[in-house]
């Protein structure tokens, strides 16, 4: 095939210009064209090239020159002419030889980027990470924008959708919904073929994917035979700007964000012939007999049956396996943890150490193991005597059947807690409140060997402090997931010298596949805290408890987001996390009311009636469980699937423990659904410190992400913020980011201030236990 049978790139024509995204370079007679459009309704909209990228456009744009060039002239002048380009390269001024091979460029240099009506400029801001005009490859790595990141924004400026795959699955398609709704209220049209392959279908997602985005879907039912084993997309766009991927990933939540699938990104610009084929193989695909039309209100019966069929069972729900979770020998990131743990004893000499560890990874099965080691290093026949001190019963016990397990001794331990008392007070797990002054009196200060604290972050209390202040432990562990605090006493200054012995936080545990993905939804729920009082770092609970516990428009749309954004609700395990007692009443009371089995807890719950109601949830017998203060920390209740977080906190620490009441994984739980209802906030509430606490991200790194959408997520996450979610967010953190210095000042000073404040009054608690006095 000679050169000049090539299809050559011709320069672009904006005289009939068509509306869409475009990544063309600016040339002089572009310029020219885009001033004139400028006066007739039009409105371009183009940037600088940045620094990095100016040589590869440069280059793109003069060899698509020098080809048009080329094919022009006769075959035995085109070595001579091409060697006369390369010698031009080096002398100044170059001659542009024929206009319309050879554009010169204007200043910048620039790329056009859109073409929109006045009305609208902001219409294409949407760009996907990999320009337009490239290729790339998307392996779903951490160092990867996720392949549902890149569709989502691919979906914002197609102008006509393909999809071909496998199967489609409900999870799948809840990472596109928002931008399939915005498309086919554009009126895109959308066009799915896919297949009954190993039952893998989700047919509510199909069901959709018709009613609620207007697509055109196509079945094979063939279940002897799997004809189809393509996965891929088409974005269609009237600028001529198509992209499509093709690869290993159907319309499933681990291909789009988590599982290691590998995609190929094709461009028209790039491969423009193999595009092409995509569109006329896709084609003849939809108009084969095998690919049959589905209408869920004619076909779900078939679908339905044919799924079964070809995945091997009348149900997806046939069986269940239940898993502890615990493993007697550690994890390898706990015995690296072990591992550090142990290095700042023996190496660096540090017996008052902190573990933080996030939420689900095992903080408990570390310290029972660093026990079970150090009872071995020793020697000694007997168990070092033990403190392990925990604020609440549930976790106490937890905590000491977790000993007993890795110990292997069903008898180890005792429980002070109310009216429980120890016998032989040599391995005691109390409840903080238990250990009065009275009882700390009935104790040497070396009575106790190990003393571990759970949940250490609530150590600068002085319920903490007194435990602290009078035991001398040969070794002293903490255990948190959050070590930040947001009255900005941090633990690990406050008591280990700024040390940190072993550490996993929440991204890494994510990144690492330790615990389970979420998908997180912020939602706005229409309500104005603006004009409640702020008082100590936090809204007035009792004001905010009135607003939400009367607030019936706001039920109603929580109960619509879990009826959207949940698969099966009538099948979901989730814990509501509310702001006062009224206010978890009233929303089992409206979820009850809208048909879900729901009930409320708080502290003032029998235990009897709090286990009870736990069973229940664990069994499926009711779907949600709404709580005060209650599910926050320490409670492992791995089944759980749905988080509802229905009051407001700027509290890094209390933010992550109720995510981390749904994080730890299961065998049937896909992701956890996170659905935050967000409303008009104060200047002084601040979202930064939640969404920081979930991506390690800095302030201005955090804007960024949070403008695009957060496409660096870790595997298998998503942050989606919905409607006006997003403005408010960005308001919110631009507001902090633009924190005078008086103010920071302030803030630093009122921290200081408080800091010694605590001091002072430790120092006085001690001098007057060295008096024999009481305060």
């Amino acid at each position: 095939m000679g050169i000049g049978e090539f299809s050559v790139a011709q320069p672009r024509d904006l005289s009939q210009p068509v509306a869409g995204v475009y990544e063309e370079l600016v040339t002089e007679r572009m310029q020219a064209q885009m001033h004139q459009l400028s006066g007739a309704g039009w409105k371009a909209i183009d940037d600088e090239v940045s620094e990095e990228s100016s040589p590869h456009v440069l280059a793109r744009h003069i060899s698509q020159a020098v080809s048009r060039r080329l094919s022009q002239l006769p075959h035995d002048k085109r070595v001579a002419v091409a060697n006369q380009i390369i010698q031009a390269l080096a002398s100044d001024p170059a001659d542009p030889g024929h206009s319309d091979a050879v554009e010169v460029i204007a200043d910048g240099p620039r790329q056009l980027l859109a073409l929109a009506e006045k009305e609208a400029p902001g219409v294409y801001a949407v760009r996907p990470l990999t320009p337009l005009s490239e290729t790339a490859l998307i392996t779903n790595s951490p160092e990867d924008p996720s392949l549902g990141s890149e569709l989502r924004a691919e979906l914002a400026t197609a102008d006509r959708i393909d999809l071909l795959c496998a199967f489609v699955k409900w999870y799948g398609l809840r990472v596109l919904e928002d931008s399939l709704r915005a498309a086919a209220e554009r009126g895109i049209p959308i066009r799915v073929i896919t297949t009954t392959y190993i039952g893998a279908t989700d047919r509510h997602a199909l069901d959709r994917l018709v009613r609620d985005f207007g697509a055109e879907v196509r079945v094979n039912y063939e279940i002897r035979s799997t004809r189809l084993h393509a996965k891929a997309w088409l974005f269609r766009r009237q600028s001529g700007f198509d992209t499509a991927y093709v690869g290993s990933s159907n319309l499933s939540k681990a291909a789009l964000l988590d599982g290691l699938e590998w995609n190929v990104r094709l461009s028209s610009v790039a491969t423009p012939a193999v595009l092409n084929k995509f569109e006329a193989t896709f084609d003849a695909y939809w108009n084969d007999i095998a690919f049959e039309p589905y209408d869920p209100d004619r076909d779900a019966h078939k679908l339905d049956d044919a799924l079964r069929a070809a995945g091997g069972s009348t149900s997806s729900h046939d069986a269940k396996i239940s898993l502890s979770g615990l493993e007697v020998r550690p994890y390898p990131h706990q015995a690296d943890m072990l591992e550090r743990l142990r290095v700042a004893r023996e190496v660096h000499g540090h017996h008052h150490n902190l573990l933080v560890a996030a939420t689900g990874t095992g903080k408990t099965v570390m310290a029972a193991l660093d026990y079970r080691d150090l009872h071995k290093e020793s020697g000694d026949k007997q168990y070092p005597r033990l403190l392990f001190v925990a604020h609440r019963k549930e976790i106490l016990r937890q905590s000491l059947r977790k000993y007993r397990e890795v110990l292997d001794d069903a008898s180890f331990g005792e429980v002070l807690f109310s009216g429980e008392l120890p016998r032989d007070w040599k391995h005691v797990f109390a409840s903080v409140q238990s250990l009065t002054d009275q009882r700390l009196d009935q104790f040497a200060p070396e009575h106790f060997d190990i003393i571990v604290i759970d949940e250490f972050h609530h150590a600068t209390a002085a319920t903490y402090r007194r435990v602290l202040n009078h035991f001398k432990p040969k070794q002293l562990l903490g255990l948190t997931a959050t070590p930040e605090r947001a009255d900005g006493l941090n633990v690990q200054d406050t008591f280990f010298e700024g040390r940190i012995a072993a550490e996993m936080r929440l991204w890494e545990a994510l990144d690492n596949d330790l615990l389970c993905p979420f998908h997180y939804f912020g939602v706005p729920d229409g309500t104005d805290l603006s004009r409640l009082n702020w008082r100590s770092g936090t809204y007035d609970q009792s004001q905010l408890g009135d607003l939400f516990s009367a607030d019936h428009a706001r039920a109603r749309i929580v109960i619509k987001q879990v009826r959207d954004k949940v698969s099966d609700p009538m099948g979901m395990r989730a814990l509501g996390f509310c702001v006062s007692r009224k206010h978890a009443h009233f929303m089992a009371k409206c979820f009850q009311e809208a048909g879900f089995k729901a009930e409320a807890l708080d502290s003032a719950s029998r235990p009897e009636v709090r286990d009870q109601v736990l069973s229940q949830l664990k069994a499926g017998d009711i779907q949600v469980i709404f709580s005060v203060d209650l599910f926050n920390e320490g409670l492992d209740i791995p089944d759980v699937d749905t988080l509802l977080l229905l009051r407001p906190t700027s509290s890094a620490t209390v933010f992550l423990q109720q995510l981390g009441r749904g994080l730890r994984r299961t065998p049937d739980k896909p992701v956890l659904t996170v659905l935050d209802f967000i409303g008009q906030h104060r200047a002084e509430f601040r979202f930064e410190e939640q969404f920081r606490a979930m991506t390690n991200l800095s302030r201005n790194r955090l804007l960024e992400h949070v403008e695009h959408d957060f496409p660096m997520l870790p595997s298998g996450c998503q942050i989606i913020l919905e409607g006006k979610s997003k403005d408010l967010v960005l308001d919110n953190i631009r507001t902090q980011i633009k924190a005078t210095v008086q103010t920071l000042a302030k803030t630093l000073f009122h921290l200081v201030r408080r800091r010694w404040l605590m001091r002072l009054v430790a120092m006085a608690v001690k001098a007057r236990k060295c008096s024999g006095l009481r305060s």
